[in-house]
């Protein structure tokens, strides 16, 4: 299902439902709010049933006021080639599944327009695009200027996730500055390393440090567990932060923190602020499944709201790449149940 389809699909289903859509698929438009998705997205432009498009999905509640504020980013990559970096040796198969994000998004919003929950306030966003791989595919050493006007170098085309939920999730944080109560959450079939770690039907869940201090791992790992919904619980850490920010050194020169298998562990790169990965599989990363939350929380800005800045947000990254579900098997849904059973609960 290529990303028209899929936006069709999901204007039959909220058809007649208390849930907004908003559609972004104005080339120009991406190109100057969601540069970082374009890139993805350059390759599959000369198929006109592959372009990619960002759909915005909202809930309200019809009455009273609201007290939690929710952004939901979903991984929607269509189908996954790898890109330049191209998937080889047969490990191709199965990429359709890499919109399990993305589905997993619109099915709690589906849950919203059934149950119609008091209190809540949820703005969910589906990136949709086909990682395709041809002449004007984006490539390794690019550098790309984000929607937080940070110059990301490229160094791998197959970690496109991480490529189209961080601009989004800049829009999200922006929104979540004004928000009551808000809380940021991206869904990604992301690493194969999350797989390696916990084992075939498990979500990860990883938080910052202001959802960290309110304990919302503990809370949506005891919720999903109590509707089968199993979650495991990993740390957000200084390295994972480190691995792709560019820092400045006494000498002027920028000093790229990518661990790209050199004996000290760094590299050099002049005109860049964040490095998008390495060149290895996550497989064969240190920390492979919790560097991209580091990358997310540097690209959207959510780097400057800690816990101790002045306007802490809440951020939990979620990586089903081992809850959601691999051909032929059927896909799970996994993590809506764990999500409506903490945000929902006594809300209907």
């Amino acid at each position: 299902m290529a990303p028209r389809k899929v936006e069709e699909y999901i204007r039959e289903v909220f058809k007649n439902t208390d849930i907004k859509i908003e559609v972004i698929s104005d080339l120009a438009l991406l190109k100057e709010e969601y540069p970082l998705f374009v890139a993805v997205d350059r390759a599959a432009r000369n198929i006109e049933r592959h372009h990619g498009r960002i759909v915005y999905l909202t809930y309200e509640p019809s009455s009273g006021s609201v007290d939690k504020t929710l952004y939901l980013v979903g991984k929607g990559v269509t189908y996954d080639t790898g890109g330049a970096d191209i998937k080889a040796g047969g490990v191709m198969a199965g990429m359709s599944r890499d919109k399990c994000g993305a589905a997993a998004v619109a099915g709690f919003m589906q849950v919203l327009s059934v149950l119609k929950p008091r209190g809540i306030k949820v703005v969910g966003a589906l990136p949709l695009v086909r990682n395709s791989v041809g002449e004007d595919s984006y490539v390794a050493d690019e550098v790309i200027i984000s929607r937080n006007k940070l110059r990301v170098r490229i160094g791998n085309t197959d970690a496109e996730g991480r490529m189209i939920l961080g601009d989004v999730l800049c829009k999200m944080r922006e929104l979540a500055e004004k928000a009551i109560n808000p809380h940021l959450v991206t869904i990604a079939t992301l690493t194969g390393h999350a797989v390696l770690t916990v084992g075939t039907g498990y979500s990860i869940v990883m938080d910052n440090g202001p959802a960290r201090k309110s304990l919302h791992a503990q809370q949506l790992q005891a919720a999903g567990e109590e509707l089968g919904d199993m979650v495991e619980i990993s740390t957000i850490r200084k390295e994972d932060i480190a691995f792709h920010r560019v820092c400045s050194s006494s000498a002027g020169v920028l000093v790229l923190f990518q661990n790209s298998g050199d004996s000290d562990g760094t590299g050099k790169g002049m005109g860049d602020d964040v490095f998008q990965a390495n060149n290895l599989p996550s497989t064969r990363t240190p920390r492979g499944h919790q560097g991209p939350a580091g990358f997310l929380m540097l690209v959207s800005g959510l780097d400057k709201h800690g816990s101790e800045s002045k306007t802490p947000l809440k951020y939990s990254h979620l990586d089903i790449a081992a809850s959601g579900g691999d051909l032929p098997n059927d896909a799970t849904g996994a993590p809506i149940l764990g999500l409506a059973g903490l945000y929902l609960k006594d809300r209907y």
